[in-house]
């Protein structure tokens, strides 16, 4: 097993300027978008559950600069910044939290269910663990095809010891699927450590049994994450079968609005916003390498403008009418 190190990829390889420009402004959106979503939930504007991502934006943008043009991409209930980092505007995606008729899943999904078939977004998933099942078989479609197209199937460290979790993983590896399957450790599901409910205390090892490489990733660091996303993209798209990433990450909110926090410390969460946090280490890289102060803060209007515009567009936009209700539920083929 290895470990993705930040430190030794930055003495050995130069820092692409322009990647990560994009990376910054891609996970400056997703935080920005997540914290206008957190203020129109406390607002009234969006119901029922609502689980924001703000902390991990370096994981889906990493791990989707590694993708090419066809890959699948299915998540959990946490899946606004997945939906932005695959392309989805900001507007569909804001509508739908809403419930208005605009959204991507016309009003009727809301936080954590709306697709883009544009996008090959199949979704956030409010079961736990059940996408895992739903992502390798996205994974079989593509081997049974016999095209060259990766699933990217994430899921919590809550999640992990699913029985469907390691289910997923035989058959994967029995048929040798083209399956990334990627595990946002963010040390707590809902309110439990993962110190508490996992006896794995490396959580990249747990396909181990199925003969399914592993690797833990420092999920703060948005290159260290592309790198591992392009070796086990490389090596399903080569035919040899599933890839497991640990993705290790923290989220600064709680499990869902809902959730007072009670099971951690505000210090603990200091600590990390004020040393390990990916945007502001993306930041500081591109003021090394030159990139002016100016041309970051052009960055950051923008995305407030974008975010801004979706609110407002998502505001105004109508609820679906009542005939809506029966549409979406059978599809014919």
């Amino acid at each position: 097993m290895a470990i993705a190190d930040t430190k030794k990829r930055g003495k050995s390889k130069p820092v692409d300027t322009d990647l990560l420009l994009k990376a910054y402004g891609d996970m400056l959106l997703i935080r920005r978008f997540e914290e206008k979503a957190g203020q129109l939930y406390g607002m009234g504007f969006i119901g029922g559950f609502c689980h924001l991502y703000i902390g991990q934006e370096a994981v889906v943008v990493g791990m989707q600069m590694a993708l090419s043009q066809g890959d699948q991409v299915i998540t959990s209930y946490r899946d606004h910044g997945h939906m932005l980092a695959t392309g989805m505007e900001p507007r569909g995606v804001m509508a739908e939290l809403t419930g208005r008729a605009t959204g991507y899943s016309h009003g009727k999904g809301g936080s954590m269910h709306m697709f883009s078939k544009e996008k090959n977004f199949f979704g956030g998933h409010g079961i736990v663990g059940a996408q895992v099942s739903l992502g390798t078989g996205l994974a079989f479609s593509n081997w049974y095809r016999r095209n060259d197209r990766v699933s990217l199937t994430y899921f919590g460290e809550g999640a992990s010891n699913q029985g469907q979790v390691f289910e997923s993983f035989n058959l994967s590896a029995l048929m040798k699927l083209p399956c990334v399957y990627v595990i946002e450790n963010n040390k707590y599901g809902m309110g439990t450590s993962v110190e508490r409910a996992s006896a794995s205390r490396d959580l990249s090892k747990n396909a181990a049994p199925w003969g399914i490489p592993g690797v833990q990733v420092d999920g703060m660091d948005v290159m260290a994450v592309k790198e591992a996303a392009e070796l086990a993209v490389a090596h399903c798209r080569a035919g040899k079968g599933p890839y497991l990433l640990e993705v290790k990450t923290y989220r600064y909110r709680g499990h869902s609005m809902s959730d007072p926090g009670k099971y951690r410390t505000r210090e603990e969460i200091q600590k990390m916003r004020s040393e390990r946090d990916c945007i502001e280490a993306a930041r500081h890289l591109l003021e090394e390498a030159g990139i002016g102060e100016v041309q970051i803060k052009k960055i950051d209007d923008d995305i407030k403008r974008r975010v801004q515009e979706a609110a407002d567009f998502a505001q105004s936009s109508p609820e679906p009418e009542a005939s809506e209700l029966w549409t979406d539920i059978l599809l014919e083929a």
